[in-house]
């Protein structure tokens, strides 16, 4: 019983560090900014916020926002879905 639990350890580690690895070919995609370097994410959330706020207010200069159940998921998911889109468009190779 010992033996198969060294079997799964010794499994487990290559494991472990090949998935703490994953920037490690290209390095962590960022931008310089103003001399100082800012994760890429930051500014795709910074994207998807924005177009959240946007979302909410053409539903409510639409008139949307009366009808509209669950506005502040259905805002969320189109501001993700936009932040996904533009990272997709900008890192696509």
């Amino acid at each position: 019983m010992r033996r198969s639990g060294l079997v799964e350890r010794s499994l487990l580690v290559p494991l472990l560090f090949s998935a703490l690895s994953g920037c490690s070919d290209r390095g962590a995609p960022s931008f310089t900014l103003v001399g100082a370097f800012f994760p890429a994410w930051m500014l795709f959330a910074l994207i998807g916020i924005a177009v959240a706020i946007g979302a909410r207010a053409i539903f409510v200069a639409s008139g949307l926002a009366v009808v509209l159940p669950n506005q502040l998921f259905v805002c969320a998911a189109i501001g993700v879905g936009f932040a996904l889109l533009a990272w997709l468009l900008w890192f696509a190779a």
